[in-house]
């Protein structure tokens, strides 16, 4: 299943490489045709559209390796390395059309045949917001961070290209020429914001950094599906590593299950997160037998072994699943392990 996800994920970024370059030509032929800085600031970009594609390629090629030896979580995060340097080029774009901008204010050059440029431009607008869309889609479904954010670019590209068409469009009405000046502007601050979004998030999954709305997600989970000899849970983490999810967490069961039995329980909870994001995670989990100060907030009704009775059900949160210690019979007090 991960070998499948990985191959359409490269076969994707195949293609939105090849279509990046046909767009830049295309691009091209525009500024050639009007001479127009807005448009040359988009065929700029265009030029990352590629640097970036050729990077994405490799990147999910490294990532559809399986592992091995020296990575036995696989290459996955090739994918986050693979973004933080699109985020880069992305940025470098931005720093570009500004200069390229700036120069034009002392080497101006008059722009003509405007509406044949328009044309060619609209054309690359919406075919790069249908591809990235497609590209989003299925970096969704894959898991794939590489294709989440080359989709991300290429509509940001359809953004960008689709400003400086309605401020050309003004142009061609107006007359007003140094508008092409202040959508370049405009467009050069708007990429590199964008740029830095996208190299953020990248540089979070490389430091393994908590994707709380994924916590959020599986935590409802848990409270909604929980078991009764699920007494307690600690010490949850999640990681992504590329298309792969990596769960781990303490599970607390009754202290007298037998090896078999808890064994049960941990195929439960496996099952239950499978059947919620799919084939492509792995999960370990460590179990711990229950305390008697657990006893409390216990929901397991036929328990013979009950020390204490039950108080009151504790409701599972994000803050107190990561928490590396076993709750107690006070709601929100941790007592150490």
């Amino acid at each position: 299943m991960l070998l499948t996800t990985a191959r359409q994920n490269l076969k994707v970024q195949q293609w939105i490489t090849v279509l990046s370059i046909a767009l830049f030509v295309t691009k091209i032929a525009a500024w050639y045709l009007t001479h127009s800085l807005a448009i040359l600031t988009d065929a700029l970009e265009s030029i990352v559209n590629i640097m970036a594609g050729v990077i994405g390629l490799y990147s999910l090629y490294v990532a559809a390796k399986p592992r091995d030896t020296d990575h036995p979580y696989g290459h996955g995060k090739a994918e986050f390395v693979s973004a933080a340097a699109e985020g880069t080029l992305v940025i470098c774009a931005g720093v570009m059309v500004i200069y390229e901008t700036i120069l034009n204010f002392i080497e101006q050059q008059p722009i003509q045949q405007l509406d044949s440029g328009l044309i060619l431009i609209a054309i690359t607008a919406i075919i790069n917001y249908i591809a990235g869309a497609y590209c989003i889609s299925t970096g969704k479904r894959n898991q794939s961070i590489a294709l989440q954010s080359a989709g991300k670019h290429l509509q940001l590209d359809t953004y960008s290209t689709g400003g400086i068409v309605l401020g050309l469009l003004v142009i061609l009405v107006t007359h007003l020429y140094w508008l092409d000046k202040a959508i370049a502007l405009a467009m050069g601050v708007f990429i590199i914001f964008n740029g830095y979004k996208i190299l953020r998030r990248s540089l979070a999954g490389i430091m393994d950094e908590a994707d709380m709305e994924l916590l959020e997600r599986l935590v409802a989970i848990l409270n909604q599906n929980r078991r009764h000899n699920w007494v307690d849970m600690h010490n949850l983490r999640v990681i992504k590593y590329g298309s792969l999810l990596h769960v781990d967490c303490h599970l607390t069961v009754p202290w007298y299950l037998n090896v078999h039995e808890a064994h049960v329980e941990v195929d439960a909870l496996h099952k239950l997160i499978r059947d919620e994001f799919g084939d492509a995670f792995e999960m370990f989990v460590h179990t711990d037998g229950c305390l008697p100060f657990g006893c409390p907030i216990c929901i397991k009704e036929d328990c013979t072994k009950r020390e204490h009775p039950f108080t009151h059900r504790m409701e599972w949160t994000l803050k107190n699943l990561i928490s590396n210690v076993k709750h107690n019979n006070e709601a929100g007090k941790l007592q150490g392990i």
